[in-house]
């Protein structure tokens, strides 16, 4: 076998990215990174975990919750974001770094973090964007994790803000735009492993 694979994800709120990300790795046989990267900067850093999610890509998540646990208003996540929570640079460069370091020494598939954006340039990276109907990914959102609609509703929103909000403010692009990448998967219209599938036949 040649080079192993390189597989950058993005996806937006309840398209699935969580499940398929690892599908796809364990299928091509390589390193699922997602949340071992915030472990990583924060060890490289020497600062908490709490402190790296803080200004994690997938921020979106916390404020989603945070805001459907305390009822805070859809305004108030926004501007956490707004406010900065978003720009710690440092944080920003060693995930960067990391992301880097990985695609250097081998294969993985990597969910998230704008990679798509980092390892534009990499000639043997495979770039995957997941979306899907807003009203479907919170369909889907509900089905696999149990939440309530309005709940799923706020993390949609608030999750798809932050994750653009995150990619816009680093790099300044859209992570919705389609030149970005070689694949665009509606995930909500074909099962899991047919995403899997299709993804695993492109690389």
């Amino acid at each position: 076998m040649g080079t192993p694979p390189l597989v950058t994800i993005s996806a937006s709120y309840g398209a699935g990215g969580s499940r398929i990300g690892p599908a796809v790795a364990e299928r091509l046989g390589v390193e699922f990174l997602d949340r071992a990267i915030p472990t990583a900067v924060a060890d490289r850093l020497g600062c908490s975990l709490d402190d790296a999610l803080a200004h994690d890509e997938s921020l979106g998540d916390a404020i989603g919750r945070l805001a459907s646990s305390f009822a805070l208003l859809p305004e108030l996540a926004g501007a956490m974001v707004q406010a900065g929570v978003l720009a710690g640079e440092d944080y920003r460069r060693e995930t960067e770094r990391l992301i880097r370091e990985h695609a250097a020494a081998g294969g993985a598939v990597i969910l998230g973090r704008a990679a798509a954006v980092i390892l534009r340039r990499h000639a043997e990276a495979l770039h995957v964007r997941l979306d899907g109907p807003p009203e479907r990914r919170v369909a889907q959102a509900m089905e696999y994790e149990g939440l309530s609609k309005s709940d799923a509703e706020r993390l949609r929103r608030d999750g798809d803000r932050a994750r653009e909000a995150y990619v816009r403010h680093f790099y300044g692009v859209d992570a919705r735009d389609p030149a970005l990448y070689h694949l665009v998967i509606d995930s909500t219209a074909l099962s899991t492993e047919a995403v899997v599938d299709v993804i695993a036949a492109a690389v």
